[in-house]
């Protein structure tokens, strides 16, 4: 089985929030600092990654993304928090 992902990202203002799923995290993460494949990351400049899940099926990472993108703000940044409370870019530890 490959592992899938729903990941979390922001800016470096920590003001714009992005929700997306993919199969080769380090790869999509690249891409939007690269300002490929997303218009609305490039648009307000969003690249850092603040969290991530891992599963085993891509549709499960699916419905967590549609699940997390129906949660208020102060719900997700609660939820980045409690894994990541300095919010550094979990990319640079990859």
């Amino acid at each position: 089985m490959k592992e899938s992902y729903t990941y979390i990202l922001s800016n470096k203002n920590r003001t714009v929030l992005y929700i997306g799923v993919t199969s080769n995290l380090i790869k999509r993460v690249e891409d939007h600092k690269n300002s490929i494949g997303s218009e609305f990351t490039k648009k307000y400049n969003v690249n850092e990654l603040l969290y991530f899940e891992t599963f085993t099926e891509i549709n499960q990472a699916i419905n967590r993304e549609k699940q997390l993108k129906n949660w208020n703000k102060e719900w997700k940044w609660n939820l980045i928090k409690e894994n990541n409370p300095d919010l550094v870019d979990l990319y640079d530890e990859m």
